[in-house]
């Protein structure tokens, strides 16, 4: 088998693991694949610098492909979504002096999303009520998981994004600094960089990810799709490394090596300690156990499957908020990024269990339960939104029609 070189760009945040254990537990070097990782500090640099083809695949945030297709990106490029990168691994953290002011407005336990959402709303109209200018909430880019969630969440606790709270963009390192400096009152952002800022005293974790919208998509493999069209093999091979990875690193066992790897300096550079805070899910003590294996997973429930009703949900919101008008061929666009097919082709040859469909109700699953697979036995969910809510990608249309009510 002949070697193939793949040069592959990552944030530094802990949801980069399993590119980093498929290079450096030799799952990538074992099919075939000389990868090389390039440490990026801002999803725009990603994008643009693989517009310019300057690497072949990239840790990408999941609506980030769509944007490609839609057209709602500077520089144009076809990218194709053959594996994703994990389940959950967010969190919403705020000031210290933010989170006091909402525990004396509603007193409330992180990381109960309506409770919270409840006290930030009481915050948000005192402070209107007082005309204060609106809280500043950052997020790492426009066209991200973060920014869809952060606010679904805030739509949903009765707080109007752009009017009753700004949103601004900052690079994922940049936050906790940013926070400390009193640039903005608020972040959502991927780990360790909530830690990070808890372990200062300038933030609180508020929520996580994994209570607004559990087993929700984050992070995906974002390939040119020039590239794979010319290297069928070469991705299949790639995406089987990287399957094996997110296998070892979703072993509870291997917590203590992968969170020393992802300390070293060209990867996140932050202390072992506070990286395995996701992945040992307690980056809020009164998580329950269930909820705490849930927080970041690599690996369990088909977190590495490129499911299409994600991709249609990311669409959903980018509609809701204005990105983009919805048409049946934006949606079929968007569809299209997220290749099951290519997922199954790579994956055949190990014989492992791969879910049968291409999508799936969204928020349907109150409890774990065994769904249909290629072969063996293959669990999904708890999947719920927090405030109960049901995306089934087959009525799209009036999925939009509800949110633009609410």
């Amino acid at each position: 088998m002949a070697t193939t070189d793949i040069t592959a760009a990552f944030l530094p945040l802990t949801d980069s693991a399993i590119f980093v254990a498929a290079r450096e537990c030799g799952f990538a070097e074992e099919e075939g694949i000389a990868l090389s990782l390039l440490r990026e500090t801002s999803w725009a640099n990603i994008r643009d610098r693989m517009a310019i083809g300057q690497f072949e695949a990239a840790h990408m945030l999941a609506p980030m492909p769509i944007a490609f297709a839609l057209g709602l990106t500077p520089l144009a490029l076809d990218v194709v979504v053959p594996m994703a990168m994990g389940l959950g691994g967010n969190a919403v953290t705020v000031s210290a002096a933010l989170f006091g002011a909402m525990q004396q407005a509603a007193p409330f336990s992180p990381p109960d999303p309506a409770a919270v959402g409840r006290a930030l709303k009481a915050v948000v109209d005192r402070r209107k009520a007082d005309g204060e200018p609106p809280l500043q909430f950052g997020v790492v880019h426009a066209h991200s998981g973060h920014n869809f969630e952060l606010r679904y969440w805030l739509a949903a606790s009765g707080i109007v994004p752009d009017v009753d709270v700004e949103i601004v963009v900052v690079p994922p390192p940049f936050m906790p600094d940013a926070l400390a400096s009193g640039q903005i009152d608020g972040f959502c952002v991927g780990e360790p960089w909530n830690s990070v800022a808890v372990s200062t005293g300038a933030g609180r974790i508020a929520t996580v990810k994994s209570a607004i919208w559990k087993s929700s998509p984050e992070k995906v493999l974002g390939v040119r799709a020039d590239w794979a069209m010319r290297n069928d093999d070469a991705l299949s091979r790639l995406v089987r490394g990287l399957y094996r990875a997110a296998e070892w690193c979703g072993n509870p066992d291997n917590c203590g090596a992968l969170s020393h790897i992802l300390a070293r300096p060209e990867y996140i550079g932050q202390p072992a300690a506070l990286i395995a805070r996701a992945l040992e899910g307690t980056v809020v003590d009164s998580l329950s156990a269930g909820d705490k294996a849930r927080f970041f997973e690599p690996f369990a429930h088909a977190a590495t499957f490129p499911w299409q009703s994600h991709a249609l949900w990311f669409y959903s919101q980018m509609v809701r908020w204005g990105q983009v008008k919805h048409t049946s061929a934006h949606a079929e666009a968007a569809r299209r990024c997220y290749r099951p097919d290519l997922y199954r082709a790579a994956l055949q040859p190990l014989g492992v269990p791969i879910p049968a469909a291409n999508a799936k109700v969204e928020g349907a699953l109150t409890e774990t339960e065994p769904v249909g697979a290629t072969s063996g036995a293959l669990l999904l969910g708890p999947d719920g939104f927090f405030d109960g809510q049901i995306f089934d990608p087959d009525r799209l249309d009036t999925y939009l029609s509800e949110q633009a009510k609410r």
